[in-house]
């Protein structure tokens, strides 16, 4: 592959950083915490909430043939098709009123087939992103992009989020308009990204799917990072539904409380990133690996402490706050590693395996949380017990993250 010249690489980085809002904001309505409030609407299970949860990142399988199709296609291309798939895919929940009113089990089924398509196509669209991002970074200063890539989502989800807390006081139960929204992003995201540069190739980068695996047995430092960061964000995936789940049938949270802890989630990121960027750029990752593991594992073993009687909807949003500032610093040392092991010259075989391989444990951590947290209520046993065991299990999984992690080679990450 042929180096962008300096002014395209800026120009890469420029629509990046102007088109990841929009295109987050789709993501994460349509794949986050909404779709969580959407079923629970519906009267969905813990197992079912934990399998829609389950659907993105396992969804990210679809990485390995789409894979194929970069030695067919421009990364470019491949970008916009899974953009449009993902839009026209979610159409359905902008009538969530009328879904709401069918007759068991359709609504329910309905959601779930839109959701699970949408984030098919953002799976398709993930194969090219970050081998694109690839190409327009510095690598003395990837700490420093993905701070600033990461802050300009952030804002834009408070903003929506301020915006969605309001219309659900107004209008309980509402959602409809708020994927409409979500769509118009999605829609925005594609003619911003349509321009978005592409280093020419003498001739494609042809990628078997066998020698991406591969990697993983040839790698050791790149399976020590998967799976440190694979424990880590497994245990984050586990939690996070559940605790809206918790907020809401056990707790008696509104949905527009619960949107205001959202609320409070993404305000914690967007005041954080750009510091961390900046401190993992200066000191390495590791010491932010290991701040961020030992405090995420705090907050949740704090959640032990909820009973019955806790409605502090204040309290949660500190909770959360505070969780995305931890989370959004393990984020940016985790991709600062990754980019570290990653060839500039052949990085799409590196990104997706990575991709593919944590996103397979984040797909399973939900779903096995919603299967026994299921299971151990239907067996009898007290509802916030269940919930607590789970939260002790995520912070066990947490600190555990740092021995794979501090294996890491450091030659093998930018400093």
């Amino acid at each position: 592959m042929i180096e962008l010249p300096p002014d395209a690489r800026a120009r890469g980085r420029r629509l990046a950083i102007a088109s990841h809002p929009a295109g987050m904001t789709h993501r994460l309505v349509y794949t986050d915490q909404l779709p969580t409030l959407t079923l629970v609407a519906l009267g969905a299970s813990e197992a079912i909430v934990g399998l829609q949860n389950a659907f993105e990142p396992f969804l990210q399988l679809l990485q390995l043939p789409t894979l194929r199709l970069v030695g067919r296609f421009s990364k470019r291309s491949i970008l916009i098709a899974g953009q449009i798939i993902a839009v026209l895919a979610g159409l359905p929940l902008l009538a969530f009123g009328l879904l709401t009113t069918l007759p068991a089990p359709w609504g329910l089924t309905l959601t779930l087939a839109s959701l699970l398509v949408t984030a098919a196509g953002i799976t398709v669209s993930d194969t090219a992103w970050f081998p694109l991002l690839r190409a327009y970074i510095e690598p003395e200063r990837t700490g420093h992009f993905f701070g600033i890539l990461r802050s300009v989502w952030h804002f834009t989800l408070i903003a929506y989020f301020i915006g969605a807390q309001h219309w659900l006081t107004l209008h309980p139960g509402s959602f409809g308009a708020l994927f409409a929204v979500a769509t118009a992003c999605g829609v925005l995201r594609i003619v911003l990204i349509a321009p978005l540069p592409e280093p020419p190739t003498e001739q494609r980068e042809y990628t078997r799917i066998r020698e991406a695996l591969a990697l993983l047995r040839h790698e050791a430092p790149l399976r020590r990072y998967l799976l440190g960061v694979g424990l880590c964000g497994g245990a984050r995936r586990a939690v996070l539904p559940f605790v809206i789940v918790l907020m809401r049938r056990t707790l008696g949270f509104s949905d527009a409380d619960v949107l205001i802890t959202t609320l409070a989630f993404f305000a914690g990121g967007f005041i954080s990133l750009y510091l961390w960027g900046r401190a993992v750029d200066r000191f390495g990752p590791l010491p932010i690996f290991t701040l961020n593991a030992v405090g995420l594992a705090s907050l949740y073993l704090s959640l032990l402490a909820l009973t019955f009687a806790t409605h502090a909807v204040a309290l949660m949003a500190v909770f959360f706050f505070s969780l995305n500032i931890l989370v959004a610093g393990f984020g940016v040392a985790d991709t600062h590693v990754l980019f570290g092991l990653t060839p500039i010259h052949a990085p799409t075989r590196y990104l997706v395996v990575a991709d593919v391989a944590t996103s397979l444990v984040y797909g399973i951590a939900p779903f096995v949380a919603g299967l026994g947290l299921d299971a151990a209520v239907t067996a009898g046993v007290p509802s916030l017990l269940a919930y607590r065991t789970l939260f002790f299990i995520a912070a066990l999984m947490t600190l555990l993250s740092l021995v794979p992690l501090r294996r890491v080679h450091a030659s093998h990450a930018p400093t």
